[in-house]
């Protein structure tokens, strides 16, 4: 039977670090502790829950975590989020405030999440809001170890479980350097478009689920020469400079769209059009801050985000 109230946080602190530098020594170190120090502390876990944690992996006999001790890691993580969410709650109440909320937005959303952490200052200047920005699979990732109580994205994922609100329209389209021929074509033919590189994001990248799904129903299995990039930013400079076009969020290119430093390609089923969701995990009811947070951004419905250019 697993004992979960002989189960502490020093126990748990030596598990993550022995699975960090993969050696008693080492973690004892990290720690300011003796090595038979950590033993013990690893030993009386794995009394605890019935199972060993670690085992000896093949790299030079690092100790690496069993089944059993990654599903602690999970947990231990978790509760390091949770714990870091209580400092800031606490820190909030010293200066004044009535809390802290952690609002996760992915990196399409960065474009318009300043001006909307800025409106939000404005209106519930007593909350402290703290602006986390990454890919979607970090986004999700903040959302399972509750890192984040809040997050803007695109398609809601469905594990975690969580609620999603639609925000507003959010439309993505193929970008092209002005100076190309298919800019100022009303239309195009398949072929055109799969003859030219096309940039993209990473995989597992919202953006890039998006574009493989387009593209899918434009080819037979027909071979796609994909570039791929690590940013918005850098896939705009690369387009504008030639090295071939893109779908990305519109949202992202409102500016150069509207400067004609790029163009949009036009023709069937262009724009593609998604929604902007604010999420929130399902299983755990919002703090007040966090519901007065999510309640105001929806209400605002969408105000902030960028418009596209008219005509494009």
């Amino acid at each position: 039977m697993i004992r979960i109230d002989a189960i502490t946080l020093k126990q748990l602190r030596a598990l993550q670090e022995l699975v960090r530098t993969g050696s008693l020594t080492a973690a004892a170190q990290a720690l300011g502790q003796t090595p038979p120090a950590i033993h013990s502390r690893i030993k009386n876990l794995e009394t605890a829950i019935g199972f060993a944690v670690v085992h000896r992996g093949g790299e030079a006999a690092r100790l690496e975590p069993s089944p059993q001790g990654n599903e602690l890691l999970a947990a231990a993580a978790r509760i390091d989020a949770i714990l870091s969410q209580a400092a800031d709650q606490i820190g909030a109440i010293a200066r004044g405030r009535i809390g802290q909320v952690a609002l996760g937005v992915v990196s399409t959303g960065k474009y318009f999440a300043p001006g909307l952490v800025r409106r939000l200052n404005a209106i519930c200047p007593e909350i402290d809001i703290a602006l986390h920005v990454g890919n979607r699979e970090s986004v999700i990732s903040w959302l399972d170890r509750g890192s984040v109580e809040l997050a803007i994205m695109g398609r809601p994922p469905r594990v975690p479980a969580v609620e999603a609100t639609p925000l507003g329209p959010h439309p993505h389209g193929i970008i092209l350097p002005p100076d190309h021929p298919l800019a100022s074509a009303e239309s195009f033919e398949p072929e055109q478009l799969l003859a030219e590189p096309l940039l993209a994001r990473e995989q597992g990248s919202g953006t890039r689920i998006l574009m493989q799904r387009y593209l899918d129903r434009l080819t037979d299995d027909q071979p796609v020469r994909l570039i791929e990039m690590d940013s918005n930013e850098t896939i705009k400079q690369a387009v504008i400079a030639g090295l071939g076009i893109a779908m990305l969020s519109l949202h992202t290119v409102a500016e150069e769209l509207r400067s004609g430093r790029l163009k949009l390609l036009r023709g069937p089923g262009l724009p593609v059009m998604r929604y902007w969701y604010c999420v929130r995990p399902a299983a755990v009811p919002l703090a007040p801050p966090a519901a007065r947070l999510f309640a105001e951004i929806t209400a605002l419905n969408g105000v902030f985000l960028p418009k596209i250019p008219s005509g494009e």
